[in-house]
């Protein structure tokens, strides 16, 4: 197991009908609840510029975690039902995929 940083990638496609209530939500809710699990050590989020707008917007969300245990520490105890509120919130207007990497050479 390394014990270099993991940067935990989400990137998340969501409907413009929805876009600046979830927006909101995430910077005021999701994002401070995560963090509040203390796995992880900082975060941000960036606008994807190169999709196409007319329907949706694209961010990624990034969180970076020490290592990867206390990575695996988030996902056994808290990953599910974030996901799961996430998902009753804005369910039918968003699509997700997560990627998990290890940093190698930090800036």
């Amino acid at each position: 197991m390394t014990n270099n940083k993991i940067l935990y990638n989400v990137t998340v496609k969501i409907s413009n009908e929805k876009h600046d209530e979830w927006l909101h939500w995430m910077k005021e809710t999701h994002i401070p609840d995560v963090m509040a699990t203390n796995k992880f050590e900082n975060y941000q989020i960036s606008k994807i510029l190169d999709n196409d707008p007319d329907d949706a917007t694209t961010y990624a969300i990034q969180y970076i975690a020490m290592n990867m245990a206390t990575f695996q520490d988030y996902q056994q105890e808290h990953a599910k039902a974030l996901q799961q509120d996430h998902t009753k919130r804005y369910e039918g207007h968003y699509v997700a995929f997560r990627t998990l990497m290890e940093i190698v050479h930090p800036v």
